[in-house]
């Protein structure tokens, strides 16, 4: 066999992901809140588009002309100063409407502080250090140990400021443990009796797990009693300080909204929060004038392209959502129609095959996207549902299994629960043939606790 070397032509296919794709992909995947950012960072890159809000142009529409002033009556009153008042005059002020700053824990805290009497400058140093050392809970995060080394004061002296803040609101605030912060508040509701005293000082994980029994036991009482002790200590803040945090609220936007026309069910995508490319004016005329530089020229003709492709990506992706949201509906008609108990099973593979595209395209078109339906706004997610066999040999939704399991919870005996094992055998009466640990499974998935710590006595 002869080898040799030599040149070759050869004409081969193969996927090359360029910019513009790599933009699109992008794009498909960000939810209505990301979207708007990442517009936002693409119009400070690229000065040829503008983003047009669409708050500020219907504000710009509805605008109208100011009122004519009769001038000639304001120079006719000027002699004996007296000024006619506006027929529209109103009462309106905008600092009403002004939110007021969310107060702090340590402003809280440190306003009580000003009306304690009899404190001197030291015990107003040492109160305001412990107040500067809660955490978010309220509790206080370092030791009277420590706290007395860092200010050159006794123990016993920071403790007895301590125990002043202990008062302050909210109650249980300043504590040291889980144990103190429940103590605290049941002594201000003067309910610290001997064995409830004991059930927090020694029982609390006990209590957790619903040993009702064993805590009776142990402290000389009823079961009944015990509970009704942990009904009492479960209606106290563990958390005292958690009212004055400042987590940011988040609001979701739906990306897509279906409605219900008649019996028909329309998709819209939300395009109202999302700005509006438009091309600037001034750039326009640039690449119109003839005396404008070849560099000038040939840079606003590429932000110009880079623009025109972010404009299609946004409408493709905006198609994209519209038949995926549609494929979604028409296979879940009858949830849309008569509610969670008719979700069908579904599944990405489904949906790809339906709209002729690929799995991964569906993953991140529904990818942290909601969508607002007549029942409720969902996440996009939500249809893709596992599959249950019944005995008829048709499949049911996960979900729709769930909400059972719930609804069965929901209505049984509190003195004696449904067992996991129990709901199996139930739901296999329904036709729905689902196994202990599926139900087990379920159950946690929805933070419910089990048969033993749901018992009431």
């Amino acid at each position: 066999m002869n080898m040799g070397l030599g040149l070759f032509q050869e004409q081969t296919l193969k996927l090359v992901m360029t910019p513009e794709l790599r933009q699109a992909i992008t794009i498909l995947q960000y939810s209505a809140i990301d979207l708007i950012s990442y517009l936002q960072d693409q119009a400070n890159e690229n000065p040829v588009f503008d983003l047009e809000v669409a708050g500020e142009v219907a504000s710009a529409k509805a605008e109208k002309p100011a009122p004519e002033i009769d001038w000639k009556e304001i120079v006719g009153n000027r002699a004996t100063g007296e000024y006619p008042s506006s027929k529209n005059e109103s009462t309106y002020n905008p600092l009403d409407y002004v939110q007021q700053g969310a107060e702090t824990l340590y402003e809280h805290l440190e306003r009580q502080l000003g009306y304690v009497k009899g404190f001197s400058s030291l015990q107003k140093q040492i109160a305001l250090f412990l107040i500067g050392n809660l955490d978010e809970k309220g509790y206080l995060e370092i030791t009277l140990e420590e706290a007395s080394a860092r200010l050159g004061a006794e123990v016993l002296e920071i403790e007895d400021v301590l125990s002043v803040l202990q008062h302050f609101d909210p109650v249980g605030v300043a504590s040291r443990s889980l144990e103190e912060c429940l103590l605290l508040q049941l002594g201000h509701l003067a309910l610290d009796d001997e064995k409830i005293v004991q059930v927090v000082r020694n029982h609390l994980q006990d209590l957790a797990d619903n040993r009702y029994q064993r805590i009776a036991d142990k402290i000389g009482c009823t079961p009944q009693e015990v509970q009704a002790m942990a009904d009492l200590i479960r209606t106290l803040n563990p958390r005292p300080g958690a009212a004055f945090s400042t987590v940011e609220t988040r609001y979701v936007i739906p990306d897509v909204t279906v409605e219900k026309v008649g019996n028909d069910y329309v998709v819209l995508v939300n395009d109202v929060a999302a700005p509006r490319l438009k091309i600037n004016s001034f750039y326009e005329k640039m690449l119109s004038q003839q005396k404008s530089q070849d560099e000038a020229k040939q840079f606003i003709h590429d932000k110009l392209n880079a623009a025109m492709w972010l404009a299609k990506s946004l409408e493709q992706r905006r198609m994209t959502l519209m038949r995926v949201t549609q494929a979604i509906l028409d296979m879940q008609r009858e949830f849309f129609d008569r509610g969670i108990h008719y979700l069908k099973p579904m599944t990405q593979k489904e949906i790809a095959e339906r709209v002729s595209l690929h799995e991964s395209t569906i993953s991140r078109a529904t990818s942290n996207k909601y969508v607002q339906t007549p029942r409720g706004i969902f996440e996009l997610k939500y249809f893709f549902t596992s599959a249950l066999s019944t005995s008829s040999g048709e499949a049911t939704s996960s979900e729709s299994v769930k909400r059972r399991i719930k609804a069965l919870i929901e209505q049984e005996d509190r003195k004696s629960p449904l067992s996991d094992q129990k709901l199996g055998e139930m739901l296999l009466t329904e036709g729905i043939e689902i196994s202990r640990r599926t139900v087990a499974k379920y159950r946690e998935e929805m933070l419910i606790p089990s048969s033993a710590k749901r018992k009431r006595f």
